[in-house]
């Protein structure tokens, strides 16, 4: 049995939650958020926590079980506090910058990458080498700075491109004489 999908989901102060059969739907002060549960995973809500337990014993139900849980936490995380991931760009003339709903990367190409912000995503540049990526959606806000990252991933010789700030890149030596 999953040790995270036992726990409840507490539902914080300011936060209205409402189960409908399969759907969990949070409402908070950054804005609101559903989710649709799996017909594998029961789910109720009792004295303002959520629980999640497998409807059957089969391995898919308790696999998703502890999936379903996480996912509602973030849920409750996304419409109080909301998420966000920060990116950093390396490299001589790489750069950010915010130009009305789009933004623009210069990443060493022939021409500058122009990426358009989504519904729900706040992006900010608070220097030309740094994009910071922020919304309540965890999944979304994941998406969009995987899809900034792809324009130029990091390459392990000098360690140019686009990264998370918490990311490592294993760095290899040159080709040698």
């Amino acid at each position: 049995m999953s040790r995270v999908g036992k726990k409840p989901v507490a539902i914080a102060a300011g936060v209205t939650a409402n189960v409908e059969g399969q759907t969990v739907k949070m409402k908070g002060p950054k804005g609101a958020l559903q989710f649709v549960v799996h017909d594998d995973v029961s789910v109720e809500m009792k004295d303002g926590k959520i629980t999640v337990a497998p409807r059957s014993e089969t391995k898919r139900a308790r696999s998703l079980y502890g999936t379903a849980r996480a996912q509602i936490n973030n849920l409750v995380e996304g419409v109080t506090k909301g998420f966000e991931k920060k990116l950093e760009i390396t490299g001589v003339g790489y750069r950010a910058a915010l130009q009305g709903k789009n933004l623009q990367l210069a990443l060493g190409y022939s021409h500058d990458v122009i990426y358009t912000i989504p519904e729900g995503i706040t992006i900010t540049v608070p220097k030309p080498t740094e994009i910071n990526v922020a919304g309540i959606d965890s999944q979304r806000v994941g998406q969009v700075a995987a899809e900034i990252r792809s324009y130029r991933p990091p390459e392990p010789y000098k360690g140019k491109g686009v990264r998370y700030s918490d990311e490592f890149i294993f760095r290899k030596e040159g080709k040698k004489k």
